[in-house]
């Protein structure tokens, strides 16, 4: 199966024509495959039989850990063939390769695309965050259908960039944020669409992450690379360092080369039932409050390659109605205060993570992934009923990864999903990283004009944020982490 031909004829740029690709050279070289066999109709196999010719055949860039549990659910759904798995980490990828045993495995997913391009329909991208975009964006050049794990980029120039090859390679985008395909958000949506709870102006978004050591130095213990893990391939767009424990294959989450820190990891499970609800875009400006470690009294311990402990990020918005919101994030456990018409026993969100939305009539909240929505007091949940008027996604937030499928086998345009990178997942992730821009810059540091310490411009102010040009307009060292750049010998994203 891992040699059978792709199925369905891939839309793209007319003006890409089909080249030969090599591992060192993608970007310039690559092309879209368009391959057209005839399809056999289910109907002529039986009621309920998939044709082989009808299934999707996905490559799987990340055969462990969160991308090995999406192909899981792909394949569950009947409809799909796991034809290549890829992994940089051959202890990560067994359960998977024992799983799809006639899959082709490949270390380098550019040695995959190069040889493989023809084979396949759809890639599955679920890696460490500083790799999401390169693969999916040649992906998407290759007129591949992308799923890409959230946040759907490491920087928001990346977002932006998988935004408009999105609209330019016109495939099936869906980032995987399976609350976003959920009933809860769709109950929340209709309330407020029924004017339940009036114009919503404040929200408060929270989560116990990060559960991960972050605001801590890098260490240099320098042991050797374990057997089985390709290092500098697992590097891929980053920087180059000497391997350390303890960061493959989950603590990269929390040091900026790599991970997002706790607002990248749940910031799209948690503001986008907000950005749902309220037809969210850019935020107009952002300002924060970070948790600040001491070395020794009065001395500030100063580890930028990490993220903080905990943050407060307060976002200003102005909707599509013209009303200004403004939402506040927190993590690292801190929370906003009750509202008084939660019960003294009643759990706000789900403990550890949730969202209150405060509107001139009312309030309501949710937990992770916009679930068990409720509206404040709790009693008015069972009270108030309004029609239902968003189809719900068959098993709701499991769904998310079936919708995805089905729309890919449908064809670009022919099936919405809850997750495009176009109008949400790009807006989204742009959102969730602009917050970070401003923790990155709180503790940005400048040598004092009398060589004596350190001063911290990016504190105590609100930067100002253009949005259509990706610009902070009053701090200018807060952009050098709008757009990072890669490792030498790694292609950019250039259309």
């Amino acid at each position: 199966m891992s040699e059978q031909k792709s199925h369905y004829p891939h839309q793209h740029d007319p003006s890409d024509q089909k080249k030969s690709i090599s591992r060192r050279q993608f970007i310039r070289n690559a092309a879209l495959a368009t391959a057209g066999f005839y399809i056999v109709p289910r109907h002529v196999l039986g009621r309920g039989y998939v044709a082989p010719s009808d299934k999707l055949i996905i490559a799987g860039i990340g055969a462990g850990g969160k991308g090995g549990d999406d192909l899981r659910h792909f394949y569950a759904t009947g409809k799909v063939e796991i034809a290549y798995l890829c992994d940089v980490d051959d202890r990560q990828a067994q359960d998977s390769l024992k799983r799809w045993p006639k899959a082709k495995y490949y270390h380098d997913w550019r040695e995959l695309f190069d040889k493989e391009h023809d084979h396949f329909d759809a890639v599955s991208v679920g890696i460490p965050d500083h790799n999401h975009a390169i693969v999916a964006f040649h992906a998407m050049q290759l007129g591949k259908h992308v799923y890409v794990q959230k946040p759907l980029t490491h920087d928001i120039y990346e977002a932006r960039m998988l935004t408009e090859a999105a609209k330019r390679y016109k495939v099936v985008t869906q980032m995987g944020d399976q609350g976003a395909s959920s009933d809860g958000v769709r109950q929340l949506r209709e309330w407020y669409e029924a004017g339940i709870i009036g114009e919503v102006h404040t929200v408060y978004c929270w989560t116990d992450r990060p559960v991960w050591p972050q605001g801590i130095p890098w260490p240099d213990k320098k042991p050797p690379i374990p057997k089985g893990l390709d290092w500098d391939l697992w590097l891929g767009t980053a920087p180059y360092r000497e391997y350390e424990d303890n960061v493959v294959p989950f603590n990269w989450r929390g040091w900026w080369d790599y991970g997002t820190g706790a607002l990248g990891d749940m910031g799209c499970h948690i503001i986008g039932p907000v950005f749902k609800v309220l037809g969210l875009d850019y935020p107009t400006e952002v300002n924060c409050s970070v948790s600040t470690p001491y070395i020794t009294n009065w001395t500030q311990a100063y580890y930028p390659d990490s993220g903080p402990i905990s943050s407060v990020v307060h976002f200003k918005y102005k909707t599509q109605k013209g009303n200004e919101v403004r939402l506040t994030w927190m993590d690292g456990g801190i929370q906003p205060e009750r509202p008084e018409e939660l019960g003294p026993n009643e759990i706000m969100g789900d403990g550890g993570n949730g969202v209150i939305f405060i509107g001139t009539r009312g309030k309501m909240m949710c937990a992770t992934y916009g679930e068990n929505p409720q509206l404040l007091p709790t009693s008015l949940t069972k009270e108030i009923n309004v029609p239902q008027k968003y189809p719900r996604v068959p098993g709701g937030a499991d769904g998310h990864y079936g919708q995805w499928v089905d729309a890919c086998i449908a064809g670009y345009g022919n099936m919405e999903v809850d997750s495009p990178f176009v109008g949400y997942a790009g807006p989204l992730t742009e959102c969730v990283l602009m917050g970070n821009l401003a923790i990155r810059s709180f503790n940005y540091r400048e040598p004092n004009s009398n060589g004596r310490g350190y001063r911290y411009p990016g504190r105590g102010i609100t930067l100002q944020w253009d949005g259509p040009n990706m610009k902070v307009t009053n701090f200018d060292p807060a952009n050098q982490y709008i757009r990072r750049t890669y490792r030498q010998g790694w292609p950019g994203l250039t259309f």
